[in-house]
Formats: C-alpha cells, structure tokens, sequence
C-alpha cells in the first residue's frame, strides 16, 4: 500500500472533545469516499502498546482540496500527541483503505445510520454525492447525546437544505428540550422517514452497540442482509 508524508495545515474544534485535522492533499494519493488511512505518528514522544499509528476515516470529500479526519480525543498515548500537534507537524499516511463505499453506479435509495464520530466518512460520502449531482435519495440518520457532541452537524444540514431527495434527520438522546426526534432509533422512527424500508442500501457505522442494534432492527423489519453495510468505531 502506498506511503506519503502530510503536513499539518491547522486544528479546528469540530464538537466537545472533537478535533478535525487538515493536511496537504499529497501528490498521486486518490481515494474513494468512505475510505479509511493509517496516519502513523513520528518520533512521538510517548507511544502505547497499539504503536504510533491508527486507522481513521477520511472526513473529507475526494472533490475537497484539503484532506481531513477528525477524531475523539480521548486519554491516550496516541490521541494526546496528536492532540497537541501544531502546523507543520509531519506524519505519514497509508491507504486508502476499504470499501465502506457508495456504489459507483445505480440509483438506489441510500440511509446512512450513524451516531458520535461515525460521521466522518459519511460526511466523505454524502459532499461527495452532492459534488456529483447524485439523484438517488439519500437520508442520514444521526444520533448524538446533545447538540454539542454532533460534529458537522450545522455544515450538513446546510449542504442538505433545499434538496428534496436528501433528507438529515438528528436525533438526540439526553436532551430534554429537543424538538426533533428523541430517544433509541427504532423501527417506528425509521418508518417515519423511509417510505419503504427494503428498498434502499442502508450504511451503519459507528459505536458497536448502535450498529449491532441497528442490524437487529433492519433485520426484524425484512430489510435483506444483502443491502446492509456495516464499519465499527470502537474507539481508541
């Protein structure tokens, strides 16, 4: 798999507790959106068991100049040196990596099903369909505890405005003064916004415990297993 050297362009606070990354676009990297990378630190100054390196989403769209990823910055070796990095910093890239993908071709309805920061390759997939004046309809279910923990959020809502065949619904689960749809995705909440529920492809990604569940829902609701895709962030 291919190697590069990235730069560090800047930092930017995209949620509580949630860091987006840019770097340089390398020269001769391509990759699909929904694609993963290895970004692989240099001569950290600390490490732990699982080295210098790990694997994240590409958050940004093949069609963006910049590349991006955006990250829990949880108490680990790893996530607090790349926490403190400054512009400038040089760190290696390997990849792309997956094929948690759109399809290059068709005109199936898609639902993304997401939750915390599962939404950095959907972020990738659904500015990508937008670039390229994808009609299929598209509707993203994303689940948060609060306002402030949905990374992209207000960029989303606003790339989705005005276009009937895309469709952003945000759910929160702990705040009571929400006026949108609350509590666990079910298949009642599904129902509302998807006419009919084995039609589309559906892509879950995010914490195990809301992909597992969401299969079990698609599954009690007749959806194939066939036209559900599936990517796990456990964190690190």
């Amino acid at each position: 798999m291919a190697s590069y050297d990235i730069t560090l362009k800047r930092t930017e606070p995209v949620a509580d507790g949630t860091l987006a990354l840019y770097f340089d676009k390398p020269d001769g990297f391509a990759f699909r959106a929904g694609q993963c990378v290895r970004l692989v630190l240099k001569d950290p100054p600390e490490t732990d068991d699982e080295g210098n390196g790990r694997m994240l989403s590409l958050a940004s769209a093949p069609a963006e100049s910049e590349l991006m990823v955006a990250t829990r910055l949880r108490d680990t070796a790893f996530k607090r040196v790349l926490g403190g990095l400054k512009p400038g910093a040089v760190l290696t890239l390997k990849g792309p990596y997956g094929d948690f993908v759109l399809p290059a071709e068709g005109d199936a309805p898609v639902v993304f099903v997401t939750g915390g920061i599962g939404i950095t390759p959907v972020r990738s997939m659904l500015l990508q369909a937008l670039d390229e004046g994808d009609n299929r309809a598209i509707t993203l279910f994303y689940a948060n505890r609060s306002l402030g923990d949905a990374a992209f959020l207000y960029e989303l809502q606003q790339a989705c405005a005005g276009r009937s065949n895309y469709e952003l619904v945000t759910i929160l689960t702990q705040d009571p003064g929400w006026q949108g749809e609350k509590g666990r995705l079910d298949e009642a909440m599904l129902r509302r916004h998807v006419m009919d529920l084995t039609a589309p492809l559906y892509y879950l990604d995010g914490p195990p415990g809301l992909v597992s569940a969401m299969k079990s829902v698609l599954a009690g609701a007749g959806v194939p297993e066939d036209r559900v895709r599936t990517e796990e962030f456990a964190g690190y």
